[in-house]
């Protein structure tokens, strides 16, 4: 049985309400170590990224090392079920992408629950991703591609960070919406993936903009369209998948911030407060803005709300495409 700290245990006994003072001392004595920030994907991701550049500030803020751990595997599960079983006093939170919240509980059989197991912290923002493909494919446009795909159907390849997350949702919605026939590669991270498309190892991908966009100013990467209901800022040239001949397809990536359940709320809220704080600095603005995103932020109950409706939407979807549990 997993053992709960005296702050937590002081925090949840016997639904005893917390004083404002009691409130106030908790927060104040937080944190009394270096926090353990997971990030459930190998380096080189958009949550890796969105981590380093948070744990800097939040050990600026709050005097403590927010350390960043990279615990790749299992589309985020490895380090979602870390994060699930750590001790539940604040010392340990976990950054993860929407397919580690809100798809991996319809495609797997989970060691944990993500809405009982952890105590959610905030929305960090949403943020669409972008189709891209390898210079030496021969296709220039999303039908483009489309049509490759049907004259060689599985030919195509696409890279992704597991089962069930983000790039691998877009590729099955793409396929299930147009017909076509593509390879999913999975990876341990988008970051492994990303290297393998630049090499030239896998044909396409659906990756999130930020790893994406140098390669793609580089032409390393030739970019199609992005996966998003409208354009983004930073490659407002660039078609969304509905616009370029699939209407209906809006699949955007998003990111939030959680801990174990029974943190005590005073640090729940301080965190809270801290990150909401923090997203507003120029530093993180121009981030999400180079991702191509908008920031969201607010209250865990706002993230509670949100990350409860988005299950809900991803299990009607992947009854309608008829995509099963991996285990």
């Amino acid at each position: 049985m997993k053992q709960v700290p005296v702050l937590a245990a002081f925090a949840l006994a016997a639904n005893t309400a917390i004083s404002p003072q009691a409130s106030a001392q908790s927060a104040s004595a937080y944190p009394t170590k270096p926090v353990r920030f997971v990030v459930p994907f190998a380096p080189g991701g958009t949550a890796d990224f969105l981590a380093r550049l948070l744990g800097e500030k939040l050990t600026q803020r709050l005097h403590q090392t927010f350390v960043i751990d990279n615990r790749p595997g299992a589309a985020g599960n490895i380090g979602m079920d870390i994060v699930a079983r750590a001790p539940a006093d604040g010392h340990t939170i976990v950054i993860a992408m929407v397919g580690s919240w809100a798809m991996n509980p319809h495609l797997y059989k989970l060691s944990f629950d993500v809405q009982k197991d952890f105590a959610p912290i905030i929305h960090l923002a949403a943020m669409p991703g972008v189709m891209a493909v390898h210079p030496s494919v021969p296709v220039k446009s999303v039908k483009d591609y489309i049509e490759l795909a049907k004259r060689k159907p599985g030919a195509l390849t696409y890279g992704t960070a597991g089962v069930g997350t983000f790039a691998h949702v877009s590729g099955e919605l793409l396929g299930q919406m147009t017909g076509i026939k593509l390879t999913h590669v999975p990876y341990k991270g988008s970051g492994p993936a990303m290297q393998d498309l630049v090499g030239g190892h896998i044909t396409s991908s659906f990756e999130s903009i930020t790893p994406a966009l140098p390669h793609i100013q580089a032409g390393r990467l030739r970019a199609l369209a992005t996966t998003g209901a409208t354009r983004s800022q930073v490659l407002p040239d660039l078609p969304t998948i509905a616009e370029a001949g699939v209407p209906g397809f809006d699949n955007p990536s998003w990111g939030a911030i959680g801990a174990p359940a029974g943190t005590p709320r005073p640090v729940v809220e301080l965190l809270n407060k801290e990150i909401n704080s923090v997203m507003q600095t120029p530093e993180f603005k121009d981030a999400i803005r180079l991702s191509g995103g908008n920031i969201t932020g607010g209250s865990p109950e706002k993230f509670r709300d949100y990350l409860a409706s988005e299950i809900a939407k991803f299990g009607k979807l992947f009854k309608a495409i008829g995509l099963k549990p991996a285990n």
